[in-house]
């Protein structure tokens, strides 16, 4: 009896199967008229002046159908931001869970799912079978889509924008499909979801795009541009439009394109398409790639790379209202990667010299930072925290944080969560009532913030080691690293975000700046940077996991081993060396152990302000 309910199975599967593969061609049939009547539509919602978001809904709702036909992502995601933003907690419950976009990276996968996930979803990661020889054969001589498939947890899941958030999936197994979907635990799950879907690899695709004025702001993976310098923008060109999961060679009747007018590292800046330029408040989801000629000068071929990077309106109530408000004179921008017990040290002694909002980057922690986050906004710290997703983009990611806080700040520092400006002069010497030093760092910059010359605050860098220490100091890096080399290395920087080149052009910590302007370099003895670079073995073997900046080599390669960015004497594996805690240890330098212990302690109890927890 279960063998023949077994065959009834199979035959009824084959039918559906049948159906789907027919329907599937008379689709395929009519593809050209549906994408002309579709571009129609898009072009009219962009152009028309009457056109606001109270109405969208309407108007919408009466193209939807036409427009799922195409099975674009950008499309898609115009119409679901709109209606995840309208519908209330019980639509979006029991709504399927629907990926946008897939980034392959060398230990996860990416996914991209356009709304945002409850505080409460246990979600999983779906993995396709791939096909074989052995799968049944429709019809028409395709094979039968796999029904095999694996469940994973989700490494991990963030909010990534106003309207996207991510969630990092394992890498798939051999004979899995690296399309990956989700899930949530007990929920339903469409077996068809996954089947045309597409991972693209992170080494090739167009990642971050923003718009800036009459220009998009493009962030790119795989142009290979010169580091460290501007290239020629004119071999580049700029594509925007709906999409099709990034395959824009099968639409091109709906893309708009541009011109490149800069290009530097990984930011290529584009002109907006006049349609989108005029109507900038019209264009969420628009999705925007990068072209580019190869092969030779006689037979060029035009490549356009895979794209899950989408503008939204520069005319936001959020940017209005920032525009309206005085600007911060200072504020600070770090990328970090798991140093969330670092973060406090770093924002309440940056707070005390005068800085007023920090733009946190986070590069894919996972050591509870967002509760750090919480507890310093919770004692009114002006700190936000931005998902940075994008590994070894810390170039990239100084870039997309300058033009953030162009609109809040007059100055922004670019530095990381183990670096502390001392300033010696300021810090010994009282200035009437209070305490020696507060605000210094404010007072600094400001001095030079209408000055018609100077655009960059340079500072020299000091390089502290462990110490003699074998644990983390539990007071603080400020308190428990007291010695270092005597020579400085390199500098960190202050820009006035205004002054910025129009490439965004950047080496780790300073930026190219508009023609005119120079940069100043503070004298030690006025400013200078405590550096903890190398702490205690523990913290320091992180540094060989993977390191955020472009351009900077791994520590687990053989390479530049003789470059400052590296330790000397440090080989490529995280192996600790003898002696590691006496090492890099030139000076005692207790100057601002000092300072802190004598004006930030409780004097009753001893301890430091970022020492207490609220939560």
């Amino acid at each position: 009896m279960s063998g023949m309910d077994s065959s009834e199975q199979r035959r009824k599967r084959k039918r559906m199967l049948r159906s789907y593969s027919q329907v599937k061609h008379y689709l395929s049939l009519r593809r050209p008229l549906i994408l002309c009547f579709s571009f129609f539509i898009f072009l009219l919602l962009l152009s028309s002046e009457r056109f606001r978001p109270a109405s969208f809904r309407p108007v919408l709702t009466a193209s939807t159908t036409t427009l799922s036909l195409l099975s674009s992502t950008a499309s898609n995601s115009i119409l679901e931001s709109f209606t995840n933003r309208n519908s209330n907690s019980n639509t979006r419950d029991s709504s399927p869970l629907r990926v946008q976009d897939r980034i392959l990276f060398p230990d996860h996968v990416l996914l991209i799912v356009p709304n945002r996930f409850r505080q409460n979803d246990q979600l999983e990661c779906v993995y396709h079978r791939l096909s074989n020889g052995s799968d049944e054969l429709l019809q028409d001589g395709e094979k039968n889509p796999h029904l095999d498939f694996a469940i994973r947890p989700v490494l991990s899941t963030d909010v990534y924008d106003e309207l996207r958030s991510i969630a990092r999936c394992p890498l798939p197994s051999n004979n899995y499909s690296e399309a990956v979907d989700l899930r949530r635990r007990g929920g339903g799950y469409d077996w068809t979801a996954g089947i045309n879907g597409t991972a693209y690899p992170w080494d090739r695709v167009v990642y971050e795009a923003v718009i800036d004025g009459d220009t998009a702001v493009v962030f790119v993976k795989g142009l290979n541009l010169r580091p460290h310098r501007k290239s020629d923008p004119t071999r580049l060109t700029c594509h925007f439009g709906l999409g099709n999961n990034g395959n824009w060679e099968k639409d091109q009747g709906f893309v708009l394109t541009t011109e490149a007018v800069t290009a530097a590292q990984e930011v290529v800046r584009c002109l907006l398409p006049r349609t989108i330029r005029n109507n900038p408040d019209k264009t969420h989801g628009v999705r925007v790639t990068i072209g580019y000629n190869t092969g030779s000068a006689r037979a060029p071929v035009h490549v356009t790379l895979p794209s899950v990077a989408t503008i939204y309106s520069s005319k936001s109530t959020v940017r209005n209202e920032n525009q309206k408000k005085k600007k911060h004179e200072l504020c600070a921008c770090t990328m970090l990667w798991n140093q969330a017990p670092a973060l406090k040290e770093w924002v309440m002694y940056h707070a005390w010299l005068g800085v007023e909002r920090w733009f946190i980057y986070d590069n894919n922690s996972d050591d509870g930072i967002e509760d750090v986050v919480q507890e310093l906004e919770l004692q009114a710290y002006n700190v936000s925290r931005q998902s940075w997703p994008w590994i070894k983009t810390q170039e990239a990611g100084f870039s997309r944080c300058a033009l953030r806080a162009r609109d809040e700040c007059h100055w922004v520092g670019f530095f990381d969560v183990d670096e502390f400006f001392y300033f010696p002069r300021a810090f010994r010497h009282h200035r009437g009532d209070g305490v020696p030093g507060e605000n210094s760092f404010r007072n600094i910059v400001s001095n030079y913030s209408y000055s018609p010359t100077i655009g960059e605050i340079r500072t020299d860098c000091h390089s502290f080691g462990p110490s003699g220490l074998s644990s983390h100091p539990s007071q603080g890096v400020t308190v428990g690293y007291t010695c270092r080399l005597q020579s400085p290395e390199r500098h960190k920087s202050i820009v006035r975000a205004d002054l910025l080149d129009v490439t965004l052009l950047n080496v780790v910590h300073h930026f190219r700046l508009r023609q005119g302007f120079r940069h100043l370099n503070v004298p030690e003895n006025v400013a200078v940077i405590n550096h903890y670079k190398y702490q205690v073995w523990e913290t320091f073997r992180a540094k060989f996991f993977r390191r955020v900046a472009t351009y900077v080599v791994d520590w687990q390669e053989d390479q530049n081993q003789g470059s400052k960015d590296r330790a000397p004497g440090l080989g490529t594996e995280a192996i600790e060396p003898p002696n590691w805690r006496l090492r890099f240890c030139e000076v005692w330098d207790t100057g601002l152990k000092d300072y802190v212990l004598g004006y930030f302690a409780d004097p009753a109890t001893g301890s430091l302000p970022w020492e207490k927890s609220l939560l």
